[in-house]
């Protein structure tokens, strides 16, 4: 218990000195050891590495969980070391809805079916987001968390140490000053600046031992860097595939629509009531920049509708409104502003027109074209 007690006055008068140093190096009354610039400099990356960090991790749950409760839950399960409960996605829970309204009205009615089949592609939909978001969360957002639960704090702990050195440090030199001054004025016994003068070299020795380790910690922060980019590029790679498997669906569920709508109402009705989703969702990606025209999804009659109402008899000449990937061999990629030949054949989708150009040929989106007189 006595060991205690002066063990805690100890510290508290330690603490206490500290206090005065750093007061005073505050007010411009005391010297203050510099570090080296070297490690000024990986201390200032190290800190702007942990502040955007933290920045791009709460930014990136936003994104991946725009509802906030929804990430307090998240939160909690992950400080508990408890699993989180499957959610059903937004897209998954639309889609069910949808399957159960097309049972209470009849999966043989024409509303029915189509219920039925937007309904499949929506839970598709949400099955690929919830593993876009399991994909992500491993990948991205836990080695990030990793990092600043971790590696920050050893770094920040060593960072107080060496503070804590340098105040030490710092007071022997002040102490060593003032015994030299009293030396010289006072007669004082050469012991006191003997013992003042061990005190800052225990000082400067534990203080540079310090300064080596926070150093090397901090140079860590580059492999930090490299850590974070390889998570960044797989962040971007579930991206992708996610966005190419939403828009592979929708795709499908555009043509499957398509198909349904010219086997119930004819080529003629078809025409007169567009797809929405054709509307909406064009049949192949635009080129990054490119606007859709309003008049494709806003006026009463469509350019593509207009367009496949207009009797094509032969070869027509037509020039490209977007880029235009194709999805396999049968279709033909297209590239914005050029001109191309185009011609229909007997059965043919209504909205697909066969296109030419030099010896490629293959079907082409007819949104994607403005035919020429």
């Amino acid at each position: 218990m006595d060991f205690n007690v002066k063990k805690l006055a100890c510290d508290a008068g330690v603490f206490f000195t500290r206090a005065v140093q750093f007061t005073e190096e505050k007010l411009g009354q005391a010297e203050k050891t510099e570090l080296d610039p070297h490690l000024e400099n990986l201390i200032t990356r190290a800190d702007c590495t942990k502040n955007w960090t933290e920045k791009i991790l709460r930014q990136t749950e936003v994104l991946l969980q725009p509802n906030p409760s929804a990430r307090i839950e998240e939160f909690i399960y992950d400080k508990l070391e408890k699993k989180l409960p499957s959610r059903t996605t937004n897209a998954e829970l639309l889609g069910q809805y949808m399957l159960d309204a097309a049972n209470e009205f009849g999966s043989g009615t024409p509303y029915g079916s189509t219920l039925i089949t937007v309904g499949e592609y929506q839970k598709r939909l949400g099955t690929a987001e919830r593993e876009f978001l399991q994909t992500s969360a491993t990948t991205f957002l836990t080695p990030l968390r990793n990092f600043l639960e971790g590696d920050w704090r050893t770094i920040s702990k060593e960072r107080r140490i060496l503070e804590n050195r340098r105040l030490d440090l710092d007071i022997c030199k002040a102490r060593l000053k003032k015994a030299k001054q009293a030396e010289v004025k006072a007669a004082l016994l050469s012991e006191e600046v003997d013992k003042a003068e061990h005190e800052l070299r225990v000082a400067q020795t534990e203080f540079d031992r310090q300064a080596e380790v926070t150093r090397l910690l901090l140079e860590g922060i580059s492999s930090t860097h490299l850590n974070h980019q390889r998570c960044l590029q797989d962040f971007a790679e579930a991206q992708a595939t996610y966005y190419a498997q939403c828009h592979h669906y929708m795709h499908e569920l555009q043509r499957e629509l398509s198909r349904c709508a010219n086997s119930v109402s004819g080529p003629h009705q078809s025409a007169a009531c567009p797809n929405p989703v054709s509307a909406a969702f064009p049949s192949g990606p635009s080129s990054p920049g490119t606007i859709v025209p309003t008049s494709l999804s806003n006026k009463p009659k469509t350019l593509a509708m207009e367009q496949t109402q207009l009797p094509i008899t032969g070869t027509r000449k037509a020039k490209v409104l977007y880029d235009y990937d194709a999805h396999d061999s049968s279709e033909l990629s297209l590239l914005a502003d050029e001109l191309i030949t185009v011609y229909t054949v007997p059965g043919m989708d209504p909205d697909w027109l066969v296109g030419e150009r030099g010896n490629e040929k293959g079907k082409v989106p007819v949104t994607y074209l403005e035919l020429l007189s």
